[in-house]
């Protein structure tokens, strides 16, 4: 692995570290490519997220990226994105952030459907009718065209009791719409991490990725770096890597960009 597109930064109230260290400990390990993707934000009335920048860090937060991509030119190719939910009634707006600031790429991570604001938080899920509007939003989503891949695509079972026929059906809708659309899906590294290091089984949650062998689906790894430390856990990326060539899932490390 030496491209990571899933970085995040301290902007979003839950990540530590400089930029530059996490650019500093990918170049360290030998990457060739990385792409911030800090939590955007949304333009919410009379409410300010916890877990995600405010509107007004995203000039600060392009800017020290574009500083970086200078600092390292020649030696390691540094791209702007952001992970950002479907929330269509936001998305004009999206897009002229996106321009206004010069995004390379957008990155699906839908933790709530509808809003943040009286929404369900999607990790949480215990009700069928919820999953299913998970799979709805991703779907749509992926359609837009606008995201690059899906982040944790499983993001349900992370509190979902059991994998039942409804996970199987929005699993199967989720990884048929993937392909359809030429929309990588994320194996998730933050979460392998918990499972592999708690011993709890949330995402990436091998049902899942079964089906995903089974349709030959194709994945991305994503780090989902909180701390400059993400980079340097080799031994959480070759896990990743044994396991979904185990299952003989193809992988790439290339991404569609906003400019392409």
């Amino acid at each position: 692995m030496r491209k990571n597109y899933h970085t995040h930064t301290h902007r979003c109230f839950h990540a530590q570290g400089a930029d530059a260290d996490f650019a500093a400990a990918a170049k360290e390990q030998g990457f060739s490519v990385i792409g911030f993707s800090d939590h955007g934000p949304w333009p919410f009335k009379d409410y300010v997220s916890g877990m995600r920048m405010p509107a007004a860090a995203l000039e600060d937060y392009a800017e020290s990226v574009f500083s970086l991509r200078a600092q390292y030119r020649g030696e390691m190719e540094i791209l702007l994105g952001l992970e950002s939910e479907y929330f269509p009634q936001y998305l004009p707006w999206l897009c002229a952030m996106a321009e206004k600031h010069g995004l390379d790429y957008l990155i699906l991570g839908h933790h709530f459907s509808g809003n943040e604001p009286g929404g369900i938080y999607n990790g949480s899920l215990t009700h069928a009718r919820d999953v299913v509007r998970y799979q709805k939003d991703v779907c749509a989503a992926m359609k837009t065209g606008l995201f690059s891949y899906v982040c944790h695509p499983d993001l349900f079972m992370r509190g979902y009791p059991v994998f039942d026929k409804t996970c199987e059906k929005a699993s199967r809708a989720i990884i048929e719409t993937a392909m359809e659309t030429n929309t990588p899906l994320e194996y998730n590294l933050l979460g392998l991490q918990h499972s592999l290091h708690d011993g709890k089984q949330g995402y990436p949650y091998p049902a899942f990725w079964q089906l995903a062998a089974e349709y030959r689906a194709t994945a991305i790894i994503g780090i989902d770096a909180h701390t400059p430390d993400a980079y340097r856990d080799t031994q959480t990326i070759a896990a990743a890597e044994q396991y979904l060539a185990d299952l003989g899932i193809p992988v790439t490390d290339e991404i569609r960009l906003l400019h392409d």
